[in-house]
C-alpha cells in the first residue's frame, strides 16, 4: 500500500518538495495557508521552473481550514512552515498523523526540539535541508537548486526511530541527495551558521547573493557573523558538522571551515539566481526568521556572557525593515558594518 503524504506549508520550498514527490509517483496532498496559491494550484496545477527544466503537475491542494474535513490520516507529514509557525502547525496536524506516522520538519532554525515535544519521540526524526527557491506568483515557483543540487540530512533525535531512517531516506530521495547524519543537531546548527551568513545580511541590502557580495565589506561581515554563530554552537555542544555534501575531510583540509561552508552553498545556488527567503518575506511585508537564526546566536552568546555584535546588528536592521522604518537597500551596510577603528 502506498503511503499517504501531506506537505504542510507549500510556500516556495514546500511546493518544490511536494512537486518532486508527486513526479515520483507518491500520493501527496498539499496544504497551505495562502488562499490564492491553493486556488491557483487547483485550477492550473503547480509549475516549478528550474535552471535546466520545468515541472507542470496537477496536484491535490487544500486550504489550511480544509484539514478538518479531509477525514483521513497521513503516514508522513513533511512540515515546511516558517520556523515561528512550528508549534501551532504541529499541534494542528497531530490528530491527523497516523499512530505509526512520521513528521519531518524540513525547515530553517533549531525547531527539532519543538517538533519532538509536540509529536513525540517515536514519530519524528531530525532534518536539515539545503534548497533555494522563490515564489511571488500563486502556483508558480522558481527553484534555484534543482534536485541534483539539493541536499538533505536526516538523523535520529532519539534511538527509537533508528529503524525509520532508511525508509525516510528512500522517500525523500526524489527531492535531493539524502545523507544520514549521526549528529543531526550539530548538522542543523551548521546549517544555521550558513543561514545566519546568507539570509539576513543579503536580504537587508535587497540583493541576490551574487550582487550582495560585490558590496565593500560584505564578505568580511558574513564571515564575522558565521564565526560568532560557530562559537555559540560550540558553547552549546554542537561541533561544526560537514553538511551540503561536504565531508569531514573537506572541513579538515582548510583552516577556514566557515568560508568553506559558505562557498559551497554559493556554488550550489549559482550566480544571480534568486532572492532568498528572508528577502522574499521582507518584500512581501511578512515577518522573517532572522530572529530565530541570527537572533538565536545573539541569545545563546549572551546567555554565556559573550557578545555577538555582527549578528545583533543584522537582527536590529531587520527589525527596523519589518517595522517599516528602513527599506532593504545597500545603504544599510553602513549600520551593518558597525563602528570601525
Amino acid at each position: 500500500m502506498s503511503q499517504k503524504i501531506a506537505v504542510l506549508g507549500t510556500g516556495a520550498n514546500g511546493s518544490c518538495i511536494a512537486a518532486s514527490l508527486v513526479e515520483a509517483g507518491h500520493d501527496v496532498i498539499l496544504i497551505d495557508q495562502w488562499p490564492a496559491h491553493v486556488e491557483a494550484m487547483r485550477t492550473n496545477g503547480l509549475r516549478i521552473t528550474m535552471p535546466e527544466t520545468e515541472l507542470h503537475l496537477p496536484v491535490r491542494a487544500h486550504h489550511l481550514c480544509d484539514v478538518c474535513a479531509l477525514n483521513e490520516t497521513f503516514d508522513v507529514v513533511l512540515l515546511a512552515m516558517k520556523a515561528y509557525d512550528t508549534r501551532w502547525s504541529c499541534e494542528m496536524i497531530k490528530p491527523y498523523l497516523a499512530p505509526d506516522g512520521m513528521l519531518i520538519g524540513m525547515q530553517n532554525g533549531m525547531v527539532a526540539g519543538t517538533i519532538l515535544d509536540v509529536i513525540g519521540p517515536e514519530r519524528t526524526i531530525g532534518c536539515v535541508v539545503e534548497l533555494s527557491s522563490e515564489m511571488f506568483t500563486p502556483g508558480l515557483v522558481k527553484r534555484n537548486t534543482p534536485p541534483k543540487k539539493t541536499w538533505i540530512g536526516l538523523g535520529n533525535m532519539t534511538p527509537v526511530t533508528e529503524h525509520r531512517l532508511a525508509e525516510m531516506h528512500v522517500l525523500l530521495s526524489p527531492v535531493g541527495k539524502v545523507e544520514i547524519k549521526r549528529d543531526i543537531l550539530a548538522a542543523k546548527w551548521s546549517k544555521l551558521i550558513v543561514n545566519a551568513m546568507c539570509l539576513g545580511p543579503f536580504a537587508m541590502v535587497g540583493l541576490t547573493m551574487f550582487d550582495a557580495l560585490q558590496l565593500p565589506g560584505m564578505r568580511e561581515l558574513i564571515i564575522e557573523i558565521g564565526e560568532e554563530a560557530a562559537q555559540a554552537g560550540h558553547d552549546l555542544g554542537h561541533p561544526l558538522e560537514p553538511i551540503l555534501g561536504l565531508t569531514q575531510a573537506d572541513l579538515a583540509a582548510t583552516n577556514r571551515p566557515i568560508e568553506k561552508l559558505f562557498d559551497t552553498l554559493a556554488s550550489h545556488v549559482g550566480p544571480g539566481r534568486g532572492r532568498n527567503t528572508v528577502l522574499q518575506d521582507l518584500l512581501k511585508g511578512r515577518a522573517s526568521e532572522v530572529g530565530m537564526i541570527n537572533g538565536l546566536v545573539v541569545e545563546e552568546a549572551k546567555r554565556r556572557g559573550r557578545a555577538a555584535p555582527a549578528n545583533a546588528r543584522i537582527v536590529e536592521i531587520t527589525r527596523q525593515i519589518e517595522a517599516g522604518t528602513l527599506k532593504p537597500t545597500p545603504a544599510n551596510m553602513e549600520m551593518a558594518l558597525g563602528p570601525r577603528p
